[in-house]
């Protein structure tokens, strides 16, 4: 049956939505090619440059790349924060940009502080599974990563307290272990201070006002899953494109 607009939204996103959700979910992965213009306009039963505007947003978003040869998946060039990784994992099954790396400084149970306590749910007295990656690429540090995820996690999935690389990633470990998938998340970008610790990574003083985004995930029970803060490297920088129609 072919897909229907909802008058309720603007068609060329109400498009948009459907091909973006199908890459977050991974059934179109990294290099899969999207139909075309016109056969998106025939399908949707929409006028040809709605269904151009709709590829133009998902170009802008950093979705697709369109050549000659037609609109290709391609988020592998994205700024990887903590969501993007999520993308990229669920679109091409690894989370990494070409070139970048990621070494696991620490994973342990911990006593989690209020912040994470109240973040994650815990109840009083809970342990809190703490994970900090560092990530560079050609340039250096990308970011320093610190996640927080439920304790219980390290009985159905021990290898999260493990400095080992995860096949999966957190995400995919955690939800083909416990079941829970990451389905929602909310963002909150701002400048913190360096702690000493993780000024050293970055190479910058202690103190240091440094960019951050912190993310928090919920499962598909509304159930908080994990709770990250990444201080971003020196000369990094967060960015976002929309059309404003």
């Amino acid at each position: 049956m072919s897909p229907t607009v909802d008058r309720s939204a603007p068609a060329y996103i109400q498009i948009a939505e459907h091909f973006r959700a199908l890459i977050k979910n991974g059934e179109l992965t990294e290099g899969s090619k999207l139909p075309s213009v016109l056969e998106i306009a025939q399908g949707w039963q929409v006028a040809s440059a709605t269904a151009a505007k709709a590829v133009s947003q998902l170009r802008a978003e950093g979705y697709v790349q369109s050549n000659n040869q037609g609109t290709f998946v391609s988020i592998a060039h994205k700024q990887t924060t903590g969501p993007d990784r999520l993308q990229m994992f669920r679109a091409t099954g690894n989370g990494y940009r070409s070139g970048e790396t990621a070494e696991i400084i620490s994973s342990k149970l911990t006593e989690p502080n209020p912040s994470v306590t109240e973040a994650l749910s815990l109840p009083a007295s809970s342990s809190a599974i703490a994970r900090r990656r560092v990530y560079r690429d050609n340039r250096g540090v990308v970011t320093v990563s610190t996640s927080w995820l439920p304790g219980e996690f390290a009985d159905a999935a021990p290898e999260l307290l493990s400095t080992d690389p995860l096949p999966k990633m957190t995400f995919g470990l955690v939800e083909e272990r416990t079941g829970r998938r990451a389905v929602r998340r909310r963002d909150v970008i701002a400048l913190q201070p360096a702690p000493a610790d993780i000024a050293e990574l970055l190479g910058v003083d202690t103190g240091s006002a440094c960019l951050t985004m912190t993310n928090l995930y919920w499962d598909q029970d509304g159930n908080p899953t994990e709770y990250a803060v990444d201080f971003l490297g020196r000369d990094r920088e967060l960015s976002a494109e929309y059309p404003l129609d």
